[in-house]
């Protein structure tokens, strides 16, 4: 008792100092660490007393550490408790009992002769509305005609079921529904039966069967009743040797290896007869229209994509110095993803309103449905080998907002159906005046005419400049003294200072004459020339 009385007082002076305390974050010292497990063994050894939470129970010494220490997400008390590994008073709640489930069917106590406000427009009901209604929906509503008025529902009570109720597969099950089901097959077994009796009675009746084909008929008549031992597809059970033989393809499916027989294409495995990969991968083919894409592609559906997905994040996350874990921490990995999601959804939002607020174009992405622009539609149109439509309504010609094919002032054609040199008209006149009135094949006969006429001045004027080279040669020797004094001119003027330059005139500002573009030709300095140097001398 000495002993225990010192390692009493031993055990109240350290909590005293605050240096062996559960919650304290200090460090403790070798010493203090020595000290706390030699009370922790004494403990055990029962010679000093257990500790005391506060409620005044004691604390078995022999509990781990893991158990008695408080989760850091509580608040944790200034000495051990076991507390928190007791049920919550406040977590406690009242779950439905077993067997209680939503009621099914309709009032039947109460009976409605008047149709109320807010009730289903087709069968008169206050529990759903018209979309919902499941009866068949009448000609003239019961909003309108105020008779038959269907029976409402009963209301659905929320049920607060317990973890096993929730789990609970039968819950809810009404055994009466199978026996109604056991006594339809029942019913059909013996109108069958029946059926059969009455027309072997009549076909012995007019001699068209003898004996032989009765008994023949009698002994197949319960054939259905074995229907069930014929061998499922896929294996063969052997009674005599007590063995079973698994065939893991059914003989008229095509086999995985004889989909594509070229040697590059998936890999067939003959040991457990599975192909990963899709064999039509090197064929160009879509995936989606083959009739077998490779085991892997039932494989990698569900939630299967989720997880790799969130997977691959976990580990981007990690290199980033985030603590995650798949395996070690799946809510905090997913509430962190989700948070991810969020925020690379809104800056992707922000991202795209600063650029349309700086470039503009949102009624570019304002656009109609894809269907809506290809005009696609499901009507049946069948038609002939010249193109003739032998089934179904020919699809429409897409039309514009603007007038088409309106003909006026006697045109047989629209404007725009002739152009020539440049220039739109009318086909039917090859009038180059739009709105003007159409003169038929005497226009065009006019307007050739008139063009023939064009030409043969055209070339009269040529012949007439071609004998007046005396005045071009006389134009040309004016033009290069002119551009000799503009030379002159302009070689002085940079000659001067820059302030005491003349200003430039555009009061003669016109379009050069063909002499001049020649003179300027000819007079033009050129550096590439051998003999530029000897211009001067």
């Amino acid at each position: 008792m000495e002993q225990g009385a010192n390692v009493t007082n031993e055990e109240t002076n350290t909590n005293s100092e605050g240096i062996v305390g559960l919650d304290e974050p200090k460090k403790m010292t070798r010493e203090d660490w020595r000290k706390k497990k030699e009370l922790e063994e004494q403990r055990k050894l029962g010679n000093a007393p257990a500790e005391v939470d506060e409620e005044g129970k004691d604390i078995n010494p022999h509990i781990p550490q893991y158990i008695s220490s408080v989760p850091w997400y509580i608040d944790p008390s200034k000495r051990p408790t076991l507390k928190h590994q007791r049920p919550q008073a406040e977590k406690q709640q009242q779950f439905s009992t077993i067997g209680e489930w939503y009621r099914r069917g309709v009032q039947e106590t109460s009976i409605v002769t008047k149709f109320r406000k807010g009730a289903c427009e087709n069968c008169g009901a206050m529990t759903h509305k018209k979309k919902d209604c499941m009866e068949r929906p009448r000609k003239v509503g019961a909003k309108f005609t105020g008779t038959g008025i269907a029976p409402d529902e009963h209301s659905q009570v929320n049920l607060d079921l317990d973890y096993d109720g929730k789990r609970d597969r039968w819950n809810g099950y009404d055994p009466e529904e199978h026996q109604r089901i056991v006594e339809e097959y029942a019913k059909v077994d013996l109108a069958k039966r029946t059926l059969k009796a009455h027309k072997l009675q009549d076909e012995l009746a007019s001699g068209k069967l003898d004996q032989n084909e009765r008994e023949h008929d009698s002994e197949g008549e319960d054939e259905d009743k074995y229907a069930d031992d014929i061998d499922m597809p896929g294996q063969n059970f052997d009674s005599k040797r007590r063995i079973t033989v698994r065939n893991l393809r059914i003989r008229e499916d095509t086999a995985k290896y004889l989909r594509n027989m070229d040697p590059n294409s998936a890999y067939y495995d003959p040991k457990t007869r599975s192909m990963r990969e899709n064999p039509y991968s090197n064929t160009g083919m879509n995936p989606d229209e083959v009739g077998y894409a490779g085991d892997n592609f039932a494989r990698y559906s569900g939630d299967t994509i989720t997880m790799a997905q969130t997977q691959m994040f976990a580990w981007e996350a990690y290199e980033r110095g985030s603590e995650v874990h798949l395996q070690a921490d799946p809510t905090k990995l997913e509430l962190l993803h989700k948070s991810f999601k969020v925020k690379k959804e809104a800056f992707k939002e922000q991202q795209r309103e600063s650029i349309l607020e700086k470039y503009g174009g949102q009624e570019h992405l304002d656009a109609p449905p894809r269907e809506l622009l290809l005009a696609q539609t499901e009507d049946y149109v069948e038609y002939s080998r010249h193109g003739a439509v032998l089934k179904g309504q020919e699809k429409a010609v897409a039309r514009s907002k603007y007038e088409e094919d309106v003909l006026i002032n006697n045109h047989s054609c629209i404007w725009g159906s002739y152009w020539k040199d440049g220039f739109w008209g009318y086909k039917c006149c090859h009038s180059m005046v739009k709105q003007s009135y159409c003169t038929g094949d005497a226009g065009i006969t006019v307007m050739h005419r008139d063009k023939m006429e064009k030409e043969k001045k055209k070339k009269k004027k040529k012949k007439k400049h071609g004998s007046d080279g005396s005045d071009s040669e006389e134009k040309l020797k004016k033009a290069l003294e002119a551009e000799d004094k503009r030379v002159k001119h302009v070689d002085a003027i940079l000659q001067l200072d820059e302030r005491k330059r003349p200003y430039n005139s555009l009061m003669e500002v016109r379009a050069p004459t063909e002499e001049e573009i020649e003179a300027f030709r000819m007079k033009r300095s050129r550096p590439d020339d051998p003999m530029a140097s000897f211009l001067g001398q």
